[in-house]
């Protein structure tokens, strides 16, 4: 992590600068590189090699009244647009959060958590093409983290959209492209030890609803999402197992089923092994696409080594069944 140089609250939360002065606060960076090798059995993949990058900006202060201000702005591979998200913590009740771009909020954070080494069973680079839960995500989001109502060790959070698939909007103008959701609203619950008193053990849950424009040749009802799960770690083992389930309110693949379950084991501070499955069942669909992955990650300093073994059936609810291998190096900077 590299500090940059010290700004004012202006610098970062804009108009709530005249709501109260705010003392100086930390301008950072942080980033990294992903070096990647991909090979696919009995395919014509042209390039092989590939190069991540990113960097993440993050921004701190405190106003005078007491309110704590955080900023956050990812960019992703080639310096591309990812997420913005600005926190605002009020003392005594929580904090709020306004976020634009597809930042993990609502129901969305949960779409698979089960426990990886490096990724998700089709995310180190070979997808399954699975229809997964967003809730509101894709719209500017307000979420509301009522931390000092709940009691110890449950963690909830309340996220609404005006336009779900609104997109990224800049300082004042509004608007955004909107496709055909509406307003809608994500809840979920988090439960750690402190509340159920067993060590290692998360259970979590969410639903959503979100309103759809309704046009008789596609759409004939609203947009709903629910998801459940569990991990549980203990020595140097964590188990995860979830599921999700979606009714899109379409006239054809109405609806999709997810699970998703996984397993790590830390062989020492820098070693770890792990296998992840997930599957999706479509309403009336006859493909139904999964994937499995073996992983295995070393870390030297600010370097990890990573292999993944992949193997994806019914790509994309279609029928096309890929073997893949990726290796990767990471370095963060």
């Amino acid at each position: 992590m590299n500090k940059l140089t010290k700004v004012g609250a202006s610098a970062l939360c804009g108009s709530l600068a005249a709501i109260s002065a705010a003392n100086a606060g930390d301008l950072t960076v942080t980033g990294g590189i992903d070096l990647t090798y991909m090979s696919q059995e009995d395919q014509t993949t042209g390039n092989p090699i590939g190069m991540g990058s990113n960097h993440t900006f993050k921004g701190s202060g405190e106003l005078d009244n007491g309110w704590s201000v955080d900023l956050s702005i990812a960019n992703g591979n080639a310096s591309a647009y990812s997420s913005t998200n600005v926190t605002i913590g009020l003392p005594g009740m929580g904090d709020v959060l306004i976020s634009h771009g597809t930042s993990g909020t609502g129901i969305q954070r949960y779409d698979d958590i089960t426990p990886t080494v490096w990724e998700e069973a089709d995310g180190a680079g070979l997808s399954a093409g699975i229809n997964k839960i967003m809730g509101t995500s894709a719209g500017g989001t307000i979420e509301i983290t009522p931390t000092e109502a709940m009691p110890a060790g449950l963690t909830a959070r309340l996220a609404w959209s005006k336009d779900a698939d609104s997109g990224d909007t800049g300082d004042k103008t509004g608007g955004g492209t909107s496709g055909v959701l509406g307003s809608g609203w994500d809840i979920t619950l988090e439960a750690g030890s402190d509340l159920h008193g067993v060590d290692g053990l998360t259970v979590y849950g969410g639903i959503s609803e979100v309103n759809q424009f309704q046009n008789a040749a596609t759409i004939n009802g609203n947009q709903e999402e629910e998801v459940w799960g569990v991990k549980y770690a203990a020595g140097g083992f964590t188990v995860g197992y979830q599921q999700t389930d979606e009714q899109n309110g379409n006239t054809t693949n109405t609806g999709y089923e997810n699970i998703a379950y996984g397993i790590t084991f830390n062989v020492n501070d820098d070693l770890s092994v792990g296998y992840n499955h997930t599957e999706s069942d479509q309403a009336g669909g006859s493909n139904d696409p999964e994937a499995d992955s073996i992983q295995a990650a070393y870390t030297m300093g600010g370097a990890t080594f990573r292999i993944a073994e992949v193997n994806v059936d019914n790509q994309s609810y279609g029928t096309a069944d890929y073997n893949s291998t990726i290796l990767s190096l990471g370095i963060a900077f």
